[in-house]
């Protein structure tokens, strides 16, 4: 009785034309991306906390724009959390894949 290979279902040659494709894009990367959003984060978390010395300070009269800026921080921070909840639960899903 003979024994084939496994073969892949996509040439080898298709495989490395996309791997070329994707480098010459010039799209960021999954890391980039992620790191993009964290400074959004960061950036509206230290506005939140300028606006509120500000206030603190007296140089604010407006406690509507306090109060928005700390809601926005709030928002994103919590975006972030359901963001990293979401990437530790597909690489919990993948690991749990059989190979």
């Amino acid at each position: 009785m003979p024994v084939y290979p496994i073969v892949p279902l996509i040439p080898s040659s298709f495989l490395s034309g996309v791997k070329q494709q994707e480098v010459q894009s010039g799209d960021p990367s999954f890391s980039q991306v992620l790191a993009q959003a964290l400074n959004k984060v960061n950036a509206a978390q230290v506005k939140a906390d300028e606006t509120t010395k500000q206030f603190l300070a007296g140089n604010i009269q407006d406690i509507h724009q306090v109060m928005i800026a700390a809601q926005e921080a709030k928002i994103t921070l919590q975006l972030a959390v359901e963001v990293q909840n979401k990437i530790i639960e597909a690489y919990r899903e993948i690991s749990r894949m059989p190979v």
